[in-house]
C-alpha cells in the first residue's frame, strides 16, 4: 500500500500538474476576475519554476556537498551504488538505458579502479508499479562486467522498490560476507540524506560519496538570474519529490 500510495504522491507534487490546474482553473471559471486570478497565479507559479537561480539555490542547499578522494579511507570493503538512474521500461531489452544519474555508476567505478573499494554492492530491484523484463541491479551488473569488474567482485542487491528496502535488504545481503564493514554509499546528492538516514536506521554506518549532482556553481550573468530555464522544472520537480520523501520517511520512522 505504502508503495502505491508513494507513487500517486509523486504525480500530486509535480509542479507541471500544479500549474496544469491552474490554467484549467482558469479555463472553467465563470467570472472574468476570478479568471484573471488564476491567469496570474499560472504566471508566478511558472515564473518562479523555471527560475534556474532559485531552483539552483535550493538545490545547493539540500545536496550533500562533493566528497574528495583524499577523504575516503585508503581501503573500504565496498561500495554500495543505489540503482534509480536506468530506464527499464525502454526497449528493446538487449541494452542498458541510463538516465541523468549515470554519475552513481561512474562514479562506483571510479572507487573501485581506483582502489579505493574491494567490492561493489548493486541495490535495486525496479520501482516500476509492474513487473519488468529484468531489474535495474542486473542492468548496472551488466555495465559494471563490461567495464572489466569481475563476477567476484559485485554483490547483486536486486530485490529492493525504494531507499528503505535498499538498505534493509543489503543489510541481510551483508550477513552472507562477513567482514564487509567499511562502506561508501554511491547515490545522488539530492538523495543521500534519505538514504544515509535509512541505512543508519538499520544499523550500518555508510560513508556518504554523493554523485549525479543537479545542482550548478552559482554565476553572475544575466541568463542564470533571469532567463526561463525549463531543466529548472525538471530539478525543482526531483527537489520536491526528494524533501517530500524524506519527511514522510522520518514521519514513518524509517530514518
Amino acid at each position: 500500500m505504502f508503495f502505491l500510495l508513494s507513487k500517486l504522491l509523486d504525480v500530486v507534487l509535480l509542479p507541471a500538474v500544479w500549474l496544469l490546474a491552474l490554467l484549467l482553473a482558469a479555463l472553467v471559471a465563470r467570472q472574468p476576475r476570478r479568471q484573471r486570478q488564476w491567469l496570474v497565479a499560472a504566471t508566478v507559479l511558472a515564473l518562479l519554476c523555471t527560475n534556474n537561480a532559485l531552483v539552483n539555490e535550493a538545490l545547493l542547499a539540500w545536496e550533500k556537498p562533493p566528497v574528495p578522494l583524499a577523504a575516503l579511507p585508503a581501503h573500504a570493503d565496498a561500495a554500495v551504488l543505489l540503482t534509480g538512474i536506468t530506464d527499464v521500461d525502454k526497449s528493446p531489452h538487449d541494452r542498458v538505458y541510463l538516465n541523468a544519474g549515470a554519475d552513481r555508476l561512474t562514479n562506483a567505478l571510479w572507487l573501485y579502479r581506483a582502489g579505493r573499494v574491494r567490492r561493489i554492492i548493486v541495490s535495486g530491484g525496479s520501482g516500476a508499479l509492474q513487473q519488468k523484463a529484468h531489474t535495474e541491479a542486473a542492468d548496472l551488473t551488466s555495465l559494471l562486467r563490461l567495464a572489466g569488474v569481475p563476477n567476484a567482485d559485485i554483490i547483486q542487491e536486486d530485490s529492493s522498490r525504494n531507499t528503505r528496502e535498499n538498505a534493509l535488504f543489503t543489510k541481510r545481503l551483508l550477513a552472507r560476507y562477513p567482514g564487509t564493514d567499511t562502506l561508501i554509499l554511491v547515490t545522488s546528492a539530492f538523495h543521500q540524506r534519505r538514504a544515509l538516514g535509512c541505512f543508519r536506521k538499520v544499523g550500518l554506518q555508510p560513508i556518504s560519496f554523493p554523485a549525479g549532482f543537479r545542482s550548478s556553481d552559482r554565476k553572475g550573468t544575466p541568463d542564470y538570474w533571469l532567463v526561463p530555464n525549463a531543466g529548472a522544472l525538471e530539478n525543482l520537480s526531483v527537489l520536491i519529490h526528494e524533501i517530500s520523501g524524506w519527511l514522510t520517511y522520518k514521519a514513518l520512522g524509517y530514518m
